[in-house]
């Protein structure tokens, strides 16, 4: 089939707003060129790309520190395969995963200059980190931490590490939530306790010095909470931190399969992740914006600042979530840590990119939170 140039503009703009387009984008390009004529042999209207086998080299630039290059070139997570199906099976699992992750927090408050003490806000339990020295600027300025963990992870003190490293690494009293998790409750448990612990938080302290982050589990939380602030109308805080948000739960996302295998934390999008939020949705539609933030409405939501890698399987999913905010209208800055599968920015406060990405948000809090 042979055409004219006349002709091939006609088809470009039939096609792209056809299913064909692949082939819109052919013609376009052609016709960008100024090519006269064109073959349509030989396109492929497939809407999978089968990719050849390869080896992914471990990486060796300058500027990832030795410490984050081991991280990165780790086998992928022997765990990443437990496919709960009950709240039962994966508390198990969170239990013991906890005791291990407890024997850091010791070590990890006394080098940051940190206490930490248990209490309740509004019947929720939470863990208040306090730097011993905290500065002028941030005395009357306090974070509220929502913990990642897939929703049914890292219960109890176990759920704070993120939370101490910002406390120590930024300065801020931070308040984390440990909220109610499988088989003690289902959605929307974990998203009431943190609705309940911001609504304390604001009867003594200016919403507007509040700033509200997480990751993962904790990233999605932090979006779902200001969804719910806004239907309940409740003054927004000053500002959120969002890393690797699971935003969406139905698995779409270029990521998803472009780093399936690659990630080596989460490793699939079909693996023990997944399997926890269909244990904590328990049969709730995973499309709801209380679950997958990403469908709900942004206009409105405080300046964000959003924090993946580029092997993480999230990386689509913070991506998304960035556009959405800026799209929306509101501020919002996205980092992107070269090698750095699902929130490996967070292993540790030895870490220079640890240190790199805690300190990027805290600087955005304090750009952003009144004093």
């Amino acid at each position: 089939m042979r055409l004219t140039k006349s002709l091939v503009k006609s088809l470009t703009k039939s096609l792209a707003k056809s299913l064909a387009k692949p082939l819109a984008a052919s013609l376009g390009l052609a016709l960008a060129f100024g090519l006269t004529e064109i073959s349509l042999a030989g396109i492929a209207l497939a809407d999978d790309l089968p990719l050849p086998a390869r080896t992914l080299p471990a990486p060796t630039s300058d500027d990832i520190s030795p410490q984050m290059q081991a991280i990165i070139a780790a086998r992928p997570n022997p765990n990443a395969n437990p496919l709960w199906k009950t709240g039962e099976e994966a508390r198990a699992s969170a239990d013991a995963a906890a005791a291990t992750a407890k024997q850091r927090i010791p070590g990890l408050l006394a080098r940051l200059n940190l206490t930490m003490t248990a209490q309740t806000m509004g019947g929720v339990r939470v863990h208040v980190i306090t730097p011993k020295v905290l500065p002028a600027a941030n005395r009357s300025r306090v974070l509220m931490h929502v913990h990642g963990g897939c929703y049914v992870l890292s219960p109890g003190e176990a759920g704070t590490i993120e939370a101490i490293l910002m406390a120590g690494i930024g300065h801020y009293k931070v308040i984390s939530v440990d909220y109610r998790m499988p088989p003690e409750a289902y959605f929307p448990a974990a998203l009431d306790d943190a609705v309940t612990v911001y609504r304390e938080m604001t009867r003594t302290v200016n919403p507007r010095r509040i700033a509200v982050f997480g990751t993962s589990a904790g990233g999605a939380l932090t979006l779902e909470t200001m969804l719910k602030l806004k239907e309940l109308k409740l003054p927004m805080p000053g500002a959120i931190g969002v890393g690797t948000p699971m935003a969406d739960a139905t698995k779409t996302g270029d990521s998803f399969y472009t780093s399936e295998g690659v990630d080596n934390v989460l490793v699939s999008r079909d693996g023990f992740c997944d399997a926890a939020t269909k244990v904590y949705a328990h049969g709730h539609d995973l499309r709801d914006p209380l679950i997958s933030p990403i469908y709900g409405d942004m206009h409105g939501f405080p300046p964000a600042i959003l924090t993946t890698g580029t092997r993480d399987l999230l990386l689509s999913n913070t991506v998304r979530t960035h556009r959405k905010l800026r799209r929306a209208g509101v501020e919002a800055d996205l980092n992107v840590y070269e090698g750095q599968s699902h929130a490996q920015y967070g292993r540790g406060d030895d870490i220079p990119e640890t240190r790199e990405a805690f300190g990027e948000i805290a600087a955005f809090f304090a750009r952003h939170l009144a004093k």
